[in-house]
């Protein structure tokens, strides 16, 4: 299994990341520092939302981003908020991406 950054590091790079780049970034809900969960919560230019957790790949033995739920904001909003009553240590981020921008790229 690969070594893995602290949550909070991680955030804090993908928020300089999407600063550095002019797009908007987010935190919706603080997890834990040091072991939480990161979903993100992708907002298009067209109004359809997004909801991205990460998925653990035996074969790569790796974490993958996978794409969880579509919907419209209010939608992807309900599902993050199902997803944190169960992991209170999830953090929950926002991304504003325009259309086609992959979430991979961005994220790791």
């Amino acid at each position: 299994m690969q070594p893995r950054l602290a949550a909070g590091l991680r955030v804090a790079a993908l928020l300089r990341r999407m600063d550095l780049t002019g797009r908007g970034a987010y935190v919706v809900h603080r997890g834990d520092d040091t072991a939480g969960a990161i979903c993100l919560t992708v907002l298009r230019p067209d109004g359809r939302a997004e909801l991205w957790g990460q998925d653990y790949d035996p074969m790569t033995d790796a974490r993958v981003w996978a794409l969880q739920a579509e919907g419209t904001p209010r939608d992807i909003d309900a599902a993050a908020a199902r997803r944190r009553a169960t992991d209170p240590d999830l953090w929950v981020i926002e991304l504003e991406l325009p259309e086609g921008e992959a979430v991979a790229g961005l994220a790791d």
